[in-house]
């Protein structure tokens, strides 16, 4: 698949492929810009939270890279599925909440499930 076929926007696939490889990028200007993200990290318990901070913002920078130029799209939506699915319960961990708006899971377990469709949909049309 040539770099222009990655890109074609009128592939829904590609459109998806890329929407959740940006939307990483608040995450991860989040965890150097946002005080409150440090104390998210001890309120759910993660030991050292820093480290694990910023293991999280690396571990997105790549999955963000991986996705928005199609590298191993199976294996990068899988392991987006797999992060995403520890954030979520994170947060429920610290919020006890549902709706995204008022701090819950929402954003998170839909971003999540997303990812795991189109980890589906890259295995199904294009392989590892």
């Amino acid at each position: 698949m040539s770099l222009a076929d990655k890109f074609n926007l009128l592939d829904g696939f590609n459109l998806l492929r890329i929407v959740c490889a940006l939307f990483f990028i608040p995450h991860i200007i989040g965890k150097f810009t946002v005080p409150q993200t440090l104390e998210f990290y001890v309120a759910a318990g993660f030991k050292p939270p820093k480290f694990w901070m910023y293991l999280a913002a690396a571990i997105e920078t790549v999955l963000a890279l991986m996705l928005f130029f199609g590298i191993y799209t199976t294996i990068a939506a899988s392991l987006s599925f797999i992060h995403l699915s520890v954030a979520a319960i994170a947060t429920y961990r610290v919020t006890k909440c549902w709706i995204w708006v008022t701090g819950g899971i929402e954003y998170c377990a839909f971003w999540a499930l997303v990812s795991l469709a189109l980890a589906l949909h890259a295995y199904k049309t294009i392989g590892l």
